[in-house]
Protein backbone atom coordinates (compact mmCIF):
# COMPACT_ATOMS: atom_id res chain seq x y z
CA UNK A 1 0.00 0.00 0.00
CA UNK A 2 1.34 3.50 -0.95
CA UNK A 3 1.15 5.96 2.39
CA UNK A 4 1.62 9.47 2.58
CA UNK A 5 3.21 11.15 6.03
CA UNK A 6 2.38 14.90 6.79
CA UNK A 7 5.54 17.05 8.45
CA UNK A 8 8.94 17.62 8.92
CA UNK A 9 10.44 16.85 11.68
CA UNK A 10 12.22 13.75 13.96
CA UNK A 11 8.88 12.80 14.77
CA UNK A 12 7.93 12.25 11.21
CA UNK A 13 11.48 10.65 10.43
CA UNK A 14 11.22 8.39 13.53
CA UNK A 15 7.70 8.12 12.01
CA UNK A 16 9.00 7.25 8.66
CA UNK A 17 12.12 4.78 9.64
CA UNK A 18 9.20 2.28 11.14
CA UNK A 19 6.55 2.63 8.58
CA UNK A 20 9.07 1.46 6.08
CA UNK A 21 10.20 -1.26 7.90
CA UNK A 22 6.60 -2.63 7.35
CA UNK A 23 6.35 -5.02 4.87
CA UNK A 24 2.79 -3.85 4.13
CA UNK A 25 4.18 -0.45 3.09
CA UNK A 26 4.69 -0.40 -1.04
CA UNK A 27 5.67 3.65 -1.47
CA UNK A 28 6.38 6.05 1.46
CA UNK A 29 5.78 9.90 0.45
CA UNK A 30 6.38 12.36 3.56
CA UNK A 31 5.18 15.53 3.17
CA UNK A 32 7.64 18.05 2.99
CA UNK A 33 10.04 15.95 4.77
CA UNK A 34 13.65 16.51 5.49
CA UNK A 35 16.81 15.15 4.32
CA UNK A 36 16.65 12.26 6.68
CA UNK A 37 13.28 11.60 5.66
CA UNK A 38 14.83 11.09 1.85
CA UNK A 39 16.45 7.91 2.87
CA UNK A 40 12.99 6.40 4.06
CA UNK A 41 10.38 7.31 0.82
CA UNK A 42 10.25 10.03 -0.99
CA UNK A 43 9.94 13.55 0.00
CA UNK A 44 7.26 15.48 -1.47
CA UNK A 45 6.88 19.12 -1.99
CA UNK A 46 3.68 20.11 -0.44
CA UNK A 47 2.11 22.48 2.46
CA UNK A 48 0.62 20.48 5.03
CA UNK A 49 -2.81 22.78 5.77
CA UNK A 50 -3.11 22.71 2.08
CA UNK A 51 -5.45 19.98 1.85
CA UNK A 52 -6.93 20.43 -1.84
CA UNK A 53 -3.03 19.96 -3.56
CA UNK A 54 -3.11 17.15 -0.68
CA UNK A 55 -5.76 15.35 -2.17
CA UNK A 56 -4.90 15.59 -5.45
CA UNK A 57 -2.12 14.00 -4.95
CA UNK A 58 -3.23 11.34 -3.32
CA UNK A 59 -5.79 10.77 -5.91
CA UNK A 60 -2.81 11.19 -8.67
CA UNK A 61 -0.16 8.30 -6.58
CA UNK A 62 -2.74 5.71 -5.67
CA UNK A 63 -2.47 6.78 -1.83
CA UNK A 64 -4.12 4.29 0.31
CA UNK A 65 -3.39 5.75 3.96
CA UNK A 66 -2.68 9.21 5.43
CA UNK A 67 -0.85 9.70 8.95
CA UNK A 68 -0.63 13.16 9.95
CA UNK A 69 2.69 14.03 12.23
CA UNK A 70 2.17 18.04 13.60
CA UNK A 71 -0.98 19.47 15.24
CA UNK A 72 -1.35 22.06 12.75
CA UNK A 73 -3.21 20.54 10.12
CA UNK A 74 -5.53 18.72 12.33
CA UNK A 75 -6.07 21.76 14.63
CA UNK A 76 -7.26 22.76 10.52
CA UNK A 77 -9.23 20.39 9.94
CA UNK A 78 -7.43 17.95 7.80
CA UNK A 79 -9.44 14.80 9.02
CA UNK A 80 -12.44 17.04 8.40
CA UNK A 81 -11.65 17.98 4.70
CA UNK A 82 -11.39 14.78 3.77
CA UNK A 83 -14.33 13.58 5.27
CA UNK A 84 -16.29 15.94 3.51
CA UNK A 85 -14.07 14.96 0.23
CA UNK A 86 -13.18 11.33 -0.13
CA UNK A 87 -10.23 10.10 -1.80
CA UNK A 88 -12.13 6.43 -3.50
CA UNK A 89 -10.02 3.38 -2.75
CA UNK A 90 -9.98 1.01 -6.22
CA UNK A 91 -12.27 -1.80 -5.62
CA UNK A 92 -9.15 -4.14 -5.39
CA UNK A 93 -7.73 -1.91 -2.48
CA UNK A 94 -11.24 -1.54 -0.73
CA UNK A 95 -11.16 -5.51 -0.48
CA UNK A 96 -7.85 -5.93 1.06
CA UNK A 97 -7.64 -2.89 3.21
CA UNK A 98 -11.17 -3.56 4.39
CA UNK A 99 -11.78 -0.11 3.61
CA UNK A 100 -14.10 2.60 1.63
CA UNK A 101 -12.35 5.37 1.60
CA UNK A 102 -8.69 6.66 2.07
CA UNK A 103 -8.67 7.28 6.04
CA UNK A 104 -6.62 9.56 7.68
CA UNK A 105 -5.27 8.97 10.81
CA UNK A 106 -5.74 11.63 13.76
CA UNK A 107 -8.63 13.34 14.86
CA UNK A 108 -11.25 15.70 13.57
CA UNK A 109 -11.07 19.29 14.28
CA UNK A 110 -13.72 19.28 17.03
CA UNK A 111 -11.71 16.29 18.44
CA UNK A 112 -8.19 18.15 17.68
CA UNK A 113 -9.75 20.97 20.25
CA UNK A 114 -7.67 18.76 23.23
CA UNK A 115 -4.71 20.16 22.07
CA UNK A 116 -6.11 23.41 20.23
CA UNK A 117 -7.66 24.89 23.09
CA UNK A 118 -6.45 24.94 26.39
CA UNK A 119 -9.91 26.11 28.01
CA UNK A 120 -11.58 22.79 25.79
CA UNK A 121 -9.40 20.24 27.30
CA UNK A 122 -9.44 21.28 30.74
CA UNK A 123 -13.29 21.65 30.90
CA UNK A 124 -13.42 18.05 29.09
CA UNK A 125 -11.13 16.77 31.91
CA UNK A 126 -13.51 18.53 34.57
CA UNK A 127 -16.55 16.55 32.93
CA UNK A 128 -15.31 13.12 33.09
CA UNK A 129 -13.58 13.51 36.20
CA UNK A 130 -10.22 13.08 34.95
CA UNK A 131 -7.58 14.18 37.85
CA UNK A 132 -5.62 17.94 37.32
CA UNK A 133 -4.65 21.03 38.47
CA UNK A 134 -7.82 23.60 39.46
CA UNK A 135 -8.24 26.18 36.92
CA UNK A 136 -10.36 29.34 35.56
CA UNK A 137 -10.43 30.89 32.78
CA UNK A 138 -11.08 34.70 31.11
CA UNK A 139 -10.92 36.34 28.15
CA UNK A 140 -11.36 40.36 27.35
CA UNK A 141 -14.85 40.22 29.11
CA UNK A 142 -13.89 38.84 32.52
CA UNK A 143 -10.65 40.56 32.33
CA UNK A 144 -10.96 42.41 36.00
CA UNK A 145 -12.65 39.58 36.93
CA UNK A 146 -8.90 37.85 36.50
CA UNK A 147 -6.94 40.12 37.51
CA UNK A 148 -8.58 39.81 41.23
CA UNK A 149 -7.85 35.96 40.72
CA UNK A 150 -4.73 35.96 40.20
CA UNK A 151 -3.74 38.86 42.95
CA UNK A 152 -5.64 36.43 45.54
CA UNK A 153 -3.88 33.08 43.96
CA UNK A 154 -1.52 31.43 46.14
CA UNK A 155 2.37 30.93 44.40
CA UNK A 156 3.72 29.82 42.25
CA UNK A 157 0.54 30.32 38.98
CA UNK A 158 0.54 29.12 35.86
CA UNK A 159 -0.97 31.12 33.07
CA UNK A 160 -1.79 29.18 29.22
CA UNK A 161 -2.42 30.52 26.34
CA UNK A 162 -5.68 29.01 25.01
CA UNK A 163 -4.23 28.45 21.44
CA UNK A 164 -2.07 26.73 19.88
CA UNK A 165 1.34 28.89 20.84
CA UNK A 166 4.80 26.84 19.15
CA UNK A 167 4.69 25.77 22.90
CA UNK A 168 5.83 28.92 23.99
CA UNK A 169 2.37 29.87 25.53
CA UNK A 170 3.01 28.58 29.24
CA UNK A 171 4.31 30.86 31.98
CA UNK A 172 4.88 29.63 35.25
CA UNK A 173 5.18 33.15 38.05
CA UNK A 174 6.43 33.69 41.30
CA UNK A 175 5.07 37.04 41.95
CA UNK A 176 1.39 38.11 41.65
CA UNK A 177 2.55 41.66 40.04
CA UNK A 178 4.71 39.96 37.02
CA UNK A 179 1.81 37.41 37.28
CA UNK A 180 -1.11 40.40 36.49
CA UNK A 181 1.27 41.79 34.05
CA UNK A 182 1.92 38.86 32.22
CA UNK A 183 -2.06 38.20 32.30
CA UNK A 184 -2.22 41.76 30.97
CA UNK A 185 -0.08 40.89 27.75
CA UNK A 186 -1.58 38.08 27.19
CA UNK A 187 -4.96 39.29 26.50
CA UNK A 188 -4.50 42.75 25.88
CA UNK A 189 -1.65 43.28 23.68
CA UNK A 190 -1.97 39.98 22.09
CA UNK A 191 1.50 38.82 23.55
CA UNK A 192 0.94 34.99 21.64
CA UNK A 193 -1.23 36.47 18.76
CA UNK A 194 -4.74 34.76 19.17
CA UNK A 195 -3.63 32.26 20.53
CA UNK A 196 -4.24 34.23 24.31
CA UNK A 197 -7.45 35.92 23.30
CA UNK A 198 -8.12 33.73 26.24
CA UNK A 199 -5.83 32.76 29.44
CA UNK A 200 -6.48 29.59 31.69
CA UNK A 201 -5.06 30.33 35.09
CA UNK A 202 -3.86 27.20 36.90
CA UNK A 203 -2.85 26.24 40.15
CA UNK A 204 0.89 24.82 40.14
CA UNK A 205 1.70 21.09 40.68
CA UNK A 206 4.94 20.37 41.70
CA UNK A 207 6.44 16.83 41.17
CA UNK A 208 8.11 14.75 37.95
CA UNK A 209 6.57 14.77 34.19
CA UNK A 210 6.32 12.61 32.04
CA UNK A 211 4.33 11.15 28.77
CA UNK A 212 1.92 8.59 28.32
CA UNK A 213 1.16 7.87 24.10
CA UNK A 214 -2.30 6.29 23.44
CA UNK A 215 -3.58 5.97 20.11
CA UNK A 216 -7.36 5.23 19.81
CA UNK A 217 -10.18 4.42 17.14
CA UNK A 218 -12.17 6.22 19.52
CA UNK A 219 -13.59 3.20 20.99
CA UNK A 220 -10.84 0.55 21.69
CA UNK A 221 -7.27 1.89 22.53
CA UNK A 222 -3.45 0.11 23.29
CA UNK A 223 -0.93 1.96 25.07
CA UNK A 224 2.40 2.52 23.01
CA UNK A 225 5.98 3.02 25.48
CA UNK A 226 5.86 5.88 27.68
CA UNK A 227 8.33 8.61 27.68
CA UNK A 228 10.39 11.50 29.55
CA UNK A 229 11.62 14.59 27.93
CA UNK A 230 13.88 17.29 28.88
CA UNK A 231 12.32 21.31 27.76
CA UNK A 232 15.30 22.65 29.63
CA UNK A 233 17.51 24.17 26.98
CA UNK A 234 20.41 23.97 29.65
CA UNK A 235 22.14 21.11 32.10
CA UNK A 236 20.02 20.52 35.09
CA UNK A 237 17.23 21.81 33.38
CA UNK A 238 17.99 25.40 33.79
CA UNK A 239 17.22 28.19 31.52
CA UNK A 240 14.51 28.66 28.50
CA UNK A 241 11.84 26.24 27.46
CA UNK A 242 12.33 24.59 23.93
CA UNK A 243 10.54 21.77 21.68
CA UNK A 244 13.12 19.41 23.61
CA UNK A 245 16.13 18.71 23.86
CA UNK A 246 16.02 14.46 24.56
CA UNK A 247 14.03 11.86 25.82
CA UNK A 248 14.10 8.53 28.06
CA UNK A 249 12.55 5.68 27.62
CA UNK A 250 11.06 3.64 29.76
CA UNK A 251 10.52 6.29 32.32
CA UNK A 252 12.30 4.16 35.29
CA UNK A 253 9.42 6.06 38.04
CA UNK A 254 6.55 4.63 36.32
CA UNK A 255 6.16 1.49 37.56
CA UNK A 256 3.60 -1.09 36.95
CA UNK A 257 1.53 0.34 40.14
CA UNK A 258 1.65 3.84 39.00
CA UNK A 259 0.72 3.22 35.18
CA UNK A 260 -2.08 1.21 36.62
CA UNK A 261 -3.03 4.37 37.94
CA UNK A 262 -2.66 6.31 34.69
CA UNK A 263 -5.12 3.55 32.90
CA UNK A 264 -8.16 4.00 35.69
CA UNK A 265 -7.84 7.30 36.10
CA UNK A 266 -7.06 9.46 33.22
CA UNK A 267 -6.89 6.80 29.94
CA UNK A 268 -9.89 5.30 30.18
CA UNK A 269 -11.56 7.93 31.37
CA UNK A 270 -10.10 9.96 28.10
CA UNK A 271 -11.30 7.44 25.74
CA UNK A 272 -14.28 6.73 27.51
CA UNK A 273 -15.03 10.21 27.32
CA UNK A 274 -14.44 10.73 23.38
CA UNK A 275 -17.01 7.43 23.02
CA UNK A 276 -19.36 9.24 24.92
CA UNK A 277 -19.04 12.57 23.48
CA UNK A 278 -19.25 11.23 20.08
CA UNK A 279 -15.85 12.92 19.14
CA UNK A 280 -14.12 11.55 16.31
CA UNK A 281 -10.90 10.28 17.44
CA UNK A 282 -8.84 7.57 15.14
CA UNK A 283 -5.32 8.80 16.40
CA UNK A 284 -2.64 9.52 19.03
CA UNK A 285 -3.48 10.86 22.39
CA UNK A 286 -0.36 12.36 23.72
CA UNK A 287 -0.94 12.87 27.77
CA UNK A 288 1.47 15.23 29.63
CA UNK A 289 1.60 13.76 32.91
CA UNK A 290 3.00 14.95 36.20
CA UNK A 291 3.71 12.39 39.06
CA UNK A 292 2.69 14.25 42.25
CA UNK A 293 3.68 11.91 45.53
CA UNK A 294 1.81 8.66 44.01
CA UNK A 295 -0.39 10.28 41.85
CA UNK A 296 -0.95 11.19 38.51
CA UNK A 297 -2.81 14.80 37.27
CA UNK A 298 -3.17 15.62 33.46
CA UNK A 299 -1.31 18.98 32.96
CA UNK A 300 -2.16 18.61 28.90
CA UNK A 301 -3.12 16.95 25.83
CA UNK A 302 -1.84 16.79 22.59
CA UNK A 303 -3.51 15.22 19.38
CA UNK A 304 -0.44 13.61 17.74
CA UNK A 305 2.61 12.02 19.23
CA UNK A 306 5.26 14.43 20.75
CA UNK A 307 8.83 15.20 19.38
CA UNK A 308 11.50 14.29 20.88
CA UNK A 309 9.16 11.74 22.71
CA UNK A 310 8.56 9.43 18.99
CA UNK A 311 11.81 9.15 18.69
CA UNK A 312 12.39 7.06 21.82
CA UNK A 313 8.64 5.58 21.50
CA UNK A 314 9.30 4.22 17.82
CA UNK A 315 12.48 2.37 18.37
CA UNK A 316 10.83 0.68 21.23
CA UNK A 317 7.97 -0.19 19.91
CA UNK A 318 7.88 -3.79 18.23
CA UNK A 319 4.43 -3.68 16.50
CA UNK A 320 4.03 -3.49 12.89
CA UNK A 321 3.20 0.47 13.17
CA UNK A 322 1.15 0.09 9.22
CA UNK A 323 -0.92 -2.74 11.28
CA UNK A 324 -1.81 -0.77 13.94
CA UNK A 325 -2.91 2.19 11.60
CA UNK A 326 -5.14 0.11 9.88
CA UNK A 327 -6.58 -1.19 12.61
CA UNK A 328 -7.39 2.10 13.84
CA UNK A 329 -8.61 3.32 10.56
CA UNK A 330 -11.10 -0.04 11.09
CA UNK A 331 -11.74 0.80 14.64
CA UNK A 332 -10.10 -2.79 15.30
CA UNK A 333 -7.48 -1.73 18.35
CA UNK A 334 -9.35 -3.93 20.48
CA UNK A 335 -7.76 -7.09 18.61
CA UNK A 336 -4.33 -5.45 18.96
CA UNK A 337 -1.64 -5.92 21.73
CA UNK A 338 1.63 -3.82 22.08
CA UNK A 339 4.83 -4.99 22.40
CA UNK A 340 8.03 -3.03 23.80
CA UNK A 341 11.82 -3.67 23.41
CA UNK A 342 12.60 -3.95 26.97
CA UNK A 343 15.68 -2.05 26.54
CA UNK A 344 16.10 1.14 27.41
CA UNK A 345 16.30 4.34 24.45
CA UNK A 346 17.40 7.17 24.83
CA UNK A 347 18.14 10.44 22.29
CA UNK A 348 19.48 13.31 22.32
CA UNK A 349 18.90 16.35 20.35
CA UNK A 350 21.52 18.48 19.02
CA UNK A 351 20.26 21.99 18.26
CA UNK A 352 21.34 25.75 16.08
CA UNK A 353 23.40 28.57 18.27
CA UNK A 354 21.23 30.41 19.69
CA UNK A 355 17.74 27.92 20.31
CA UNK A 356 15.33 28.63 21.43
CA UNK A 357 16.28 32.47 20.42
CA UNK A 358 17.22 33.50 16.90
CA UNK A 359 19.44 31.32 15.02
CA UNK A 360 20.86 31.18 11.80
CA UNK A 361 20.25 28.35 9.45
CA UNK A 362 22.01 27.23 6.18
CA UNK A 363 25.00 25.87 8.17
CA UNK A 364 26.71 22.68 7.28
CA UNK A 365 27.14 19.43 8.87
CA UNK A 366 29.78 17.19 8.52
CA UNK A 367 29.83 13.91 10.52
CA UNK A 368 26.71 12.68 8.90
CA UNK A 369 28.74 9.80 6.76
CA UNK A 370 30.66 8.19 9.92
CA UNK A 371 29.56 4.31 10.42
CA UNK A 372 26.99 4.03 13.39
CA UNK A 373 26.13 0.65 14.89
CA UNK A 374 22.84 -0.82 14.77
CA UNK A 375 22.10 -0.19 18.27
CA UNK A 376 22.05 3.75 17.53
CA UNK A 377 19.67 5.51 15.11
CA UNK A 378 20.41 9.55 13.94
CA UNK A 379 17.18 11.17 13.24
CA UNK A 380 16.66 14.20 11.33
CA UNK A 381 14.46 17.02 12.74
CA UNK A 382 15.34 20.52 10.66
CA UNK A 383 17.92 19.62 7.96
CA UNK A 384 17.64 20.21 4.25
CA UNK A 385 19.99 19.10 1.13
CA UNK A 386 21.32 21.09 -1.26
CA UNK A 387 23.90 20.42 -3.99
CA UNK A 388 24.61 17.28 -2.04
CA UNK A 389 25.44 18.70 1.19
CA UNK A 390 23.05 18.76 4.32
CA UNK A 391 22.20 21.78 5.80
CA UNK A 392 20.62 23.31 9.34
CA UNK A 393 17.47 24.01 8.39
CA UNK A 394 15.65 24.83 11.65
CA UNK A 395 16.45 25.15 15.54
CA UNK A 396 16.45 21.97 16.53
CA UNK A 397 18.33 20.19 13.74
CA UNK A 398 18.86 16.33 14.67
CA UNK A 399 19.24 14.02 17.47
CA UNK A 400 20.88 10.45 18.14
CA UNK A 401 18.67 7.88 19.49
CA UNK A 402 21.00 4.43 21.10
CA UNK A 403 19.29 1.53 22.85
CA UNK A 404 21.14 0.15 26.27
CA UNK A 405 20.47 -1.87 29.05
CA UNK A 406 20.60 1.61 31.41
CA UNK A 407 20.05 4.91 30.82
CA UNK A 408 23.36 5.86 31.23
CA UNK A 409 24.29 3.35 28.80
CA UNK A 410 22.27 4.67 26.23
CA UNK A 411 22.37 8.01 26.72
CA UNK A 412 26.54 7.79 26.33
CA UNK A 413 26.15 6.00 23.07
CA UNK A 414 23.85 8.44 21.59
CA UNK A 415 26.75 11.21 22.91
CA UNK A 416 29.53 9.52 21.34
CA UNK A 417 27.93 9.48 17.50
CA UNK A 418 27.34 13.20 18.70
CA UNK A 419 30.95 13.82 19.21
CA UNK A 420 31.46 13.14 15.83
CA UNK A 421 29.13 14.98 13.87
CA UNK A 422 29.53 18.83 13.72
CA UNK A 423 27.90 22.20 12.20
CA UNK A 424 28.52 26.03 13.22
CA UNK A 425 26.91 26.65 16.59
CA UNK A 426 26.29 23.06 17.54
CA UNK A 427 24.85 22.49 20.87
CA UNK A 428 23.71 19.44 22.92
CA UNK A 429 22.65 18.65 26.27
CA UNK A 430 25.54 16.00 28.14
CA UNK A 431 22.86 15.52 31.14
CA UNK A 432 19.71 13.83 29.69
CA UNK A 433 18.64 11.06 31.61
CA UNK A 434 20.43 12.42 34.40
CA UNK A 435 18.37 11.56 37.19
CA UNK A 436 18.46 7.88 36.15
CA UNK A 437 21.95 7.85 35.61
Amino acid sequence: MNILLLGSGGREHAMAWKLKQSPLCDTLYIAPGNAGTANCGQNVSLSITDFPSIRQFCLDNDIHLIIVGPEEPLVKGVVDYFKSNPVPLSADAARELKLEAMPVIGPDAFGAQLEGSKAFAKAFMERHAIPTAAYREFNADNFEEGVEYIRQHSLPIVLKADGLAAGKGVLILNDHEEAIREFTSMIRESKFGDASKTVVVEAFLSGIELSVFVLTDGKNYVLLPEAKDYKRIGEGDTGLNTGGMGAVSPVPFADAGFMQKVVDRVVKPTVNGLQEEQIDYKGFVFVGLIKVGEDPYVIEYNCRMGDPETEVVMPRLKNDLVELMLATARQELGRQSVEQDARFACTVMAVSGGYPGDYEKGKKINGLEQEINSETLLFHAGTSEQNGDVLTSGGRVLCVTSYGNSVKDAVNASKKVLAGISFEGMYFRTDIGYEFS
